[in-house]
C-alpha cells in the first residue's frame, strides 16, 4: 500500500476524524482538515496537475513552507505518479536554479517566501507551470486554491507499485553539487510500517511536526500515524520554535508524539532549569514519546530531560536520505544504552565493514551498510556516485559505527568530513569552494567544532595569498550573501592551511591544533 493509498483509506474509514490541524503563532491562526477533506483537496489538485500535462515519472518542483498545503502539495504530486521534488527553504537562489536545471522539472508549486528567490532566477528556468499558495498571485502564475475549485475530485486514473518512483531529495544544503535521491513508493510504505511497529501510534495520537517538511524526518516519522489514521499538528510560519511554544501546542492540542533536535531539546532544559518555563502551568499529560536524532544525542542531555518528564518515552533515531529516513532505533526500553543509536527497525539488515568490504568483529570501528526495502533506488544522473554507494547491493552509508555485546549500534564518525550542525549536513569541500574564491584568499579549510546547543558550528580556516591580508569583517561580507545562513562558518581563522604531498588537506592537523577553540554567540 502506497502513502497514497493510506490517505485514501483514511478518507474511507474515518472521513469525519481530523486529518491535520495547521497553527501559525503569534496570528491566532488555527486550521483543521478531515481525512474527507484532504483527500478530496490532493485529488483536486493532482487532476489539476495532471491537466497541466504532469504525467507518471515527470518531476514536479515543490518549494514551501511547513504548512497543509505542503502536504497536500506533496500527496497530489505523488498521486499523478510524478516525483515530489521538495527543496530545503533555506536554499538561495542558484541552488534552487541548480536542483531544477538537474530535476528537469517544467512545474513548481510554490508559496510566497519564495517570490523574490524564484523571480531573481524565473527567466532562467525550464518551469512552464507556477502554482502559487498565497495571496498576491505573481503574473504568470495559478492561484492554489482557485485550481481546486475548478477540478474534479475523482482520484487520478493512475497505477502504481512499489517499484514506481516517488519522490527526489537532494541530499545536501550548501553549494556545489548536491546528490538527487530517488526514492519509490515501497521505501515510504516501508517506513510507515516500521515506524507504527516500533511506537504503537493508534488513530488517538497527535504527531507535532515541527522539523521542515522538506527533510526525510519528522514526516516519515509521522508516516506511522498516517498508516493508522492519526492527526498531525503542524507549526507553519517563520515563528522561531522556543520551549515555550512547545508546551502551549501541547498543552492545546493534546499532543502526544514530537521529535526534537538537541538545540530545541537544550533550549527546553536550559528554559525550565532557570525558570522561564515551569511544567506545572500547563497540562503536558498528553505527550508520551519524544523522538531525538539528526545528530549524535547527548546521554545527559536525555537524562535532563527525563527528569522533568518522567511519564514520557524517549527514542533515539538514526537514518539518512538514502534510507528514506529512519532506518535505527533505539527503542523506548533502552534507557540503559544511551548514546548508542540502536538496532535496525523491521525489515532492515545491516554490516559494518573495514576499508575492503570485510565484516568487522564486535567492538571495532567499520562503515555501516544497510539493505532493505527502504533504501534508495538511485542518485539521479550520477552513475559513479550510485555505483560507490550501492556497492554489493548494500547501501554504504559512509558512517563509522560499532557493535557492542548486545548488539547495539553506537556512532563513532563520519568517514566524511561532514559538519553536521543543529540538524543539518555541512559539506566542507562546499564552502572551501567559496572561500578560495576570494580574491585574496589562497586556500581555505572547513571543520566542526564542537557546541553544545547545535552539536557543531563551522570554522574556517583561510590561508590569504602571499602579501595579502584579509579581516575577518571582508571575508564575513563576500560569503555571506553566497551561502545560506546555517552554513556560515561562524570562527574565520587565518592561517596556512596544511596539506599533504597528494593535495589532500590535513583535517586531522587542523583539528588537533584548534581542538580547544570554542564558539561564544554574540547576545
Amino acid at each position: 500500500m502506497t502513502i497514497a493509498e493510506m490517505l485514501a483509506k483514511n478518507a474511507r474509514r474515518y472521513p469525519h476524524r481530523p486529518a491535520l490541524i495547521e497553527i501559525q503563532p503569534g496570528k491566532n491562526f488555527r486550521k483543521q482538515i478531515t481525512w474527507q477533506e484532504f483527500n478530496d483537496r490532493v485529488n483536486r489538485l493532482a487532476n489539476t496537475l495532471m491537466s497541466r500535462g504532469v504525467k507518471k515519472g515527470d518531476r514536479v518542483m515543490h518549494l514551501m513552507m511547513n504548512s497543509i498545503n505542503w502536504l497536500e502539495a506533496y500527496f497530489a504530486i505523488i498521486k499523478t505518479g510524478a516525483w515530489s521534488v521538495p527543496l530545503n527553504f533555506r536554499f538561495i537562489s542558484r541552488q534552487i536554479k541548480y536542483c531544477v536545471d538537474i530535476a528537469g522539472a517544467e512545474v513548481m508549486i510554490m508559496d510566497a517566501a519564495f517570490t523574490e528567490r524564484i523571480e531573481a532566477i524565473r527567466a532562467e528556468l525550464p518551469v512552464k507551470h507556477y502554482i502559487f499558495a498565497g495571496p498576491n498571485v505573481p503574473a504568470g502564475m495559478e492561484a492554489f486554491e482557485d485550481l481546486l475549485k475548478d477540478s474534479s475530485v475523482q482520484p487520478p486514473d493512475v497505477k502504481l507499485s512499489g517499484d514506481d518512483e516517488c519522490a527526489l531529495y537532494f541530499t545536501s544544503g550548501t553549494t556545489g553539487e548536491p546528490k538527487a535521491t530517488v526514492l519509490c513508493h515501497k521505501a515510504m510504505e516501508n517506513t510507515a510500517i516500521h515506524e507504527n511497529y516500533a511506537h504503537r501510534e493508534t488513530i488517538d495520537d497527535n504527531f507535532l511536526l515541527l522539523q521542515p517538511l522538506f527533510h526525510t524526518g519528522g514526516k516519515m516519522h509521522w508516516f506511522g500515524s498516517l498508516i493508522v489514521g492519526a492527526r498531525a499538528t503542524i507549526l507553519s510560519g517563520n515563528e522561531r520554535v522556543t520551549p515555550r511554544l512547545i508546551f502551549d501546542t501541547i498543552h492545546k492540542e493534546r499532543i502526544t508524539i514530537i521529535m526534537l533536535l538537541v538545540p530545541w531539546l537544550q533550549d527546553m532544559v536550559t528554559a525550565l532549569d532557570n525558570g522561564e518555563l515551569n511544567v506545572q502551568d500547563y497540562d503536558l499529560s498528553s505527550w508520551r514519546l519524544m523522538h531525538s536524532g539528526a545528530q549524535p544525542v547527548p546521554p545527559v542531555l536525555i537524562h535532563h530531560w527525563k527528569g522533568y518528564f518522567l511519564n514520557a518515552d524517549y527514542e533515539t533515531h538514526y537514518g539518512l536520505t538514502e534510507s528514506a529516513g529512519p532506518c535505527i532505533h533505539l527503542g523506548t526500553k533502552n534507557m540503559h544504552k544511551l548514546g548508542a543509536i540502536g538496532k535496525p527497525n523491521l525489515n532492515w539488515d545491516y554490516r559494518i565493514v573495514d576499508s575492503n568490504d570485510n565484516d568487522v568483529p564486535q567492538g571495532i570501528i567499520g562503515e555501516l551498510l544497510l539493505k532493505g526495502n527502504g533504501v534508495m533506488k538511485e542518485y539521479y544522473k550520477n552513475p559513479k556516485a550510485t555505483a560507490q554507494a550501492l556497492k554489493g547491493g548494500w547501501l554504504h552509508t559512509g558512517d563509522m559505527v560499532k557493535l557492542d555485546k548486545d548488539d547495539f549500534i553506537y556512532f563513532a564518525d563520519r568517514k566524511k568530513d561532514v559538519v553536521i550542525t543543529g540538524g543539518e549536513n555541512i559539506y566542507p569541500v562546499d564552502l572551501e569552494t567559496v572561500l578560495m574564491a576570494h580574491p585574496k584568499a589562497k586556500d581555505a579549510a572547513i571543520f566542526g567544532i564542537p557546541d553544545a546547543r547545535l552539536g557543531e558550528v563551522v570554522a574556517a580556516v583561510v590561508e590569504p595569498k602571499v602579501g595579502m591580508e584579509i579581516t575577518e569583517k571582508e571575508m564575513r561580507e563576500y560569503f555571506e550573501p553566497l551561502l545560506p545562513k546555517y552554513a556560515w562558518p561562524r570562527i574565520v581563522i587565518f592561517d596556512k592551511v596544511p596539506r599533504n604531498p597528494t593535495g589532500k588537506i590535513e583535517k586531522t592537523k587542523i583539528r588537533d591544533k584548534y581542538a580547544n577553540l570554542k564558539w561564544q554567540p554574540k547576545g
